[in-house]
């Protein structure tokens, strides 16, 4: 029996703005609804899954580029346990805001969504792959790393502002300050008689409202925001029972066990980059120049 590969999660502290995670068999791989703070951009490298974002649903394949806004739900899942395999990208929303500001994109330094979905255009799906390559690989120096990936986003947000512009998905301003305070209170325990005093709203109707904006019921979006929290401390090196726990979780097997469902993978695997080497190369040819981010 094949054991299957682990997923591979790609760090550099030098690119804090950036995280690579590359799956090999992606039958292994199965997500629960979710959302990420960054904007995150996915390639599938082989076979077929299926792409659930907000409200609707994509067959996707070898070829495919797939985006994902900060914020909005999305699963991507294997289609009858056919073998897939894929790349996704994580990029940090103020970077990517100033790159798209100076290059004349956006008409103020503040982040717009992008509307695109899914794009089937093989030279950009190979450009990406291109840039996969580069940062996985631990031989390319710094500089190359940063101009291949820079050079890249920057024609890809171009192309992207020419894409046909979709529906208006704000959310109302009494539901987003809802989600503001859940943000805040992300590792407490809210009760939803505290959201509809908040919100004004009746039980029935506040979670359907919210899960209709944003994807998720209350509840839902705050273990999400649990999870993105736990993912910063780890990539910090904080031991797993610790994260649990600063994360707002009972203990750390309940932890464990909503890690896996919403980001496929371990809070170990995760923990460990595949490029831990290369920085370690790196930082003592460099020492003091490589403060993580432990946003």
């Amino acid at each position: 029996m094949t054991i299957p590969a682990k997923p591979v999660f790609w760090r550099d502290s030098r690119l804090s703005h950036v995280e690579l995670r590359k799956v090999a068999d992606g039958r292994q791989v199965r997500y629960a609804p979710h959302s990420h703070k960054q904007w995150s951009i996915g390639a599938i490298t082989e076979g077929q899954s299926t792409f659930h974002y907000r409200n609707d649903r994509y067959r996707v394949g070898a070829g495919d580029l797939v985006f994902m806004n900060p914020g909005w739900v999305h699963d991507c899942n294997p289609i009858d346990n056919q073998a897939w395999a894929y790349y996704m990208m994580h990029l940090d929303t103020v970077w990517l805001t100033k790159l798209r500001f100076t290059a004349g994109l956006l008409p103020t330094p503040h982040w717009q969504d992008l509307p695109t979905a899914v794009l089937s255009t093989g030279d950009w799906h190979d450009r990406y792959c291109n840039v996969a390559a580069c940062l996985l690989d631990a031989s390319r120096a710094l500089l190359v790393k940063q101009t291949v990936l820079a050079e890249f986003l920057s024609d890809l947000m171009h192309e992207l502002a020419k894409q046909p512009i979709g529906p208006d998905h704000q959310a109302p301003a009494s539901l987003k300050k809802l989600a503001g305070y859940l943000d805040s209170q992300a590792t407490e325990d809210v009760s939803l008689d505290v959201l509809c005093k908040r919100s004004g709203y009746s039980a029935g109707y506040l979670i359907r409202a919210f899960k209709q904006h944003f994807g998720l019921t209350p509840h839902a979006y705050l273990i999400n925001r649990r999870i993105q929290l736990g993912q910063g401390e780890l990539r910090c090196g904080i031991p797993i029972a610790e994260v649990a726990l600063n994360a707002g979780f009972a203990d750390q097997p309940h932890f464990q066990r909503t890690f896996k469902r919403l980001v496929a993978a371990t809070p170990n695997e995760y923990r460990i980059s595949s490029i831990d080497d290369e920085i370690d190369t790196a930082r003592s040819q460099h020492p003091g120049q490589h403060a993580v981010d432990c946003d």
